[in-house]
């Protein structure tokens, strides 16, 4: 795939409906678009330089920097194009569920230079899942 000349990547970023969230080799968010403020609730001048434990459930934190860390060090992440599925949290403290991909950045020199995530909130199908799962199992226990 060949990069179009003329297109406007931070336009892009900011009109996508999805998340765009970049962090730093370690770990500092550098890049915040609307979508992000949307789902999360920070504003991109509350975000920017903040690390993403502004975003990480608490529970999660040492499982997500394990991983981060391994990731800035060996250059590869083992996600690939896999969709991600991990609670997260919103500026009010409130859970959010979001799925998302994401995609290794690396400078001139092949360094990595940080991690972009496209990060969508799933929050209401992960209730409606959950809902449904509880239905069924009401409705089989009634059978049973």
């Amino acid at each position: 795939m060949t990069m179009a000349q003329g297109i406007d990547f931070a336009a892009l970023v900011a009109a996508a409906g999805d998340a765009v969230v970049v962090s730093d080799p370690d770990g500092a968010i550098t890049v915040w678009n609307p979508a992000a403020t949307r789902i999360f609730g920070y504003t991109a001048e509350e975000a920017i330089g903040r690390s993403l434990d502004l975003i990480t459930p608490e529970r999660q934190r040492k499982r997500h920097w394990d991983g981060y860390a391994k990731t800035m060090k060996t250059g590869v992440t083992k996600y690939g194009a896999d969709v991600l599925r991990v609670p997260a949290i919103h500026k009010d403290g409130h859970a959010l569920s979001i799925a998302f991909t994401v995609a290794m950045l690396h400078g001139p020199d092949d360094q990595v230079t940080g991690i972009a995530a496209i990060i969508r909130d799933e929050t209401q199908r992960w209730n409606d899942e959950r809902d449904l799962r509880r239905r069924l199992a009401d409705l089989e226990s009634r059978v049973a």
